[in-house]
């Protein structure tokens, strides 16, 4: 403990890493902080407004409180399995993935992911907006550009700032949810909304992929938090400290948006911020939680911001080699990184509602085939045996392209269109399904079992042991020749 406390006491303000490994002699933090920063990044109003999808969109309140809960666990398994791996290699989340892809290919499925943060960062930046504009009685645009300068200093700072916010935003949360949960009892007959039962399959489903999607979008960046824990931290300690983290935050106040929507007779949609707010109160009340639904969105959009940056770094650096990223080049990529996901934010406020449902439903046919194909590698194939100096290098191990990881992943893709229903796509058979959306679950299953049974035979060499950078000059990192038929 005294020296984790020593290491962390000696580490700049300004993270000086990017999408580098991290030494053993620069890692620290306690895994408390793995629970708290993704209680904090739960604890917040897009969690709210997820869970009210659940009954906005024809659910009861208690088939969708149990099919969130279901959701969440089943979601963050996935996510919590991504987390555990980062003490151990040390890297961020995506750049493992060259292990499956290719140094070259991995550039396809963290191209997604990079979409996916600008999306996310977009419509937490609407309800910020909201809230900020509420709060300075400003509009909501001007709301907008504020949380988006914040976001800029958190992202620039990096890693130690990051998870110092997560853990003041816990605090706050936490006091901010019991008390609109009490102000929400004394309001609501929430015996009453129970009682109200009317299952369909259809809503109830909804309501798990709701919350599992939202769970499994952490997966590509989670381990980027828990990276620089020293090594020898518990792989299964890790899993359920980020794990409980992130299902109690979210399940918490998904329960809240449940409920809160409700009881709005149609009030919900379209004002859910001063909504939520009017549950607790007015005046200085008032202010207060708007500052904390503000406070709360940090958490969550700097993660984002931060996971863009370190993608498009990852990008670069597959195709040019090694990549020093300098603090002015850090700079310039997150403004312009939060500059987009503003300018997404600015323009679709008005319709946030319906296109957030749309979106984060439709982000599962990418990233559900993507987890599979990367816990069953790391698990069942190569299980931790990774040679990290080799991810840097197209003509080593891994090669530039894998064909075996991308085609399951395509297949992944592929597989699931006839089971979609967004309003982006609506697959031929969900019509059969009785409009219920089944294809994140085709989605991690399939892949799964495609990409076991063909890495079995076909999988390039896997290193007998976990091989670091300071050993590779000790450990022959290349391959047989007959061990590289399947990386490109």
């Amino acid at each position: 403990m005294a020296v984790t406390s020593t290491r962390a006491s000696s580490k700049p303000l300004i993270e000086k890493r990017s999408i580098d490994y991290i030494p053993e002699a620069e890692r620290h933090g306690r895994l408390l902080s793995q629970f708290t920063l993704w209680m904090g990044a739960n604890l917040q109003i897009t969690a709210i407004v997820t869970g009210a999808l659940a009954v906005v969109l024809g659910g009861d309140v208690f088939w969708s409180l149990i099919g969130l809960l279901i959701g969440q666990v089943l979601g963050g398994g996935v996510m919590a399995l991504h987390a555990a791996q980062g003490p151990k290699l040390g890297l961020p989340q995506m750049i493992s993935s060259r292990v499956q892809f290719g140094v070259y290919g991995a550039a396809i499925p963290i191209v997604l992911v990079c979409l996916m943060y600008l999306g996310f960062t977009a419509t937490g930046t609407v309800l910020s907006g909201q809230a900020l504009g509420q709060l300075f009685s400003v509009s909501d645009s001007v709301g907008i550009l504020i949380f988006a300068s914040v976001i800029v200093l958190v992202t620039v700072l990096g890693y130690r700032v990051i998870h110092f916010i997560g853990r003041v935003a816990s605090i706050i949360g936490v006091i901010a949810f019991v008390y609109l949960f009490a102000r929400l009892i004394g309001q609501v007959d929430v015996g009453a909304l129970l009682q109200i039962r009317h299952f369909s399959w259809s809503s109830f489903l909804l309501a798990v992929s709701l919350a599992a999607s939202w769970q499994i979008a952490f997966g590509p960046y989670v381990a980027d938090y828990s990276r620089y824990l020293p090594s020898q931290t518990s792989s299964v300690k890790t899993f359920f400290a980020a794990g409980a983290g992130s299902v109690i935050g979210a399940q918490v106040a998904m329960i809240l948006g449940v409920f809160a929507a409700a009881s709005a007779n149609g009030q919900f949609a379209g004002h859910e911020v001063a909504y939520i707010v009017g549950l607790g109160g007015t005046g200085a009340t008032a202010a207060l939680l708007y500052f904390s639904i503000a406070f709360g969105k940090v958490t969550i959009s700097t993660l984002n911001s931060y996971g863009s940056f370190m993608c498009i770094a990852t990008i670069i650096s597959g195709f040019r080699g090694h990549l020093n990223v300098t603090r002015l080049q850090r700079l310039v990529f997150v403004l312009v990184i939060v500059g987009a996901a503003t300018l997404i934010a600015l323009l679709g406020q008005h319709s946030f509602l319906g296109a957030f449902k749309s979106f984060i439903l439709f982000l599962l046919a990418f990233f559900t085939p993507w987890s599979a194909i990367n816990l069953v590698d790391y698990y069942f194939i190569t299980r931790e045996r990774y040679d990290v100096p080799a991810l840097a290098d197209p003509n080593g191990r891994y090669g530039r392209w894998n064909i075996l990881g991308i085609s399951v992943y395509a297949l992944g893709v592929l597989i699931q269109l006839p089971f979609i229903a967004t309003k982006f796509y609506t697959g031929p058979l969900v019509a059969a399904m009785g409009g219920v959306d089944i294809s994140w679950i085709i989605g991690l299953v399939v892949p799964a079992a495609v990409y076991y049974l063909a890495a079995k035979k076909w999988h390039s060499a896997v290193p007998d042991r976990l091989i670091l950078p300071a050993e590779q000059d000790t450990v022959d990192a290349q391959p047989s020749r007959a061990g590289r038929t399947q990386a490109v």
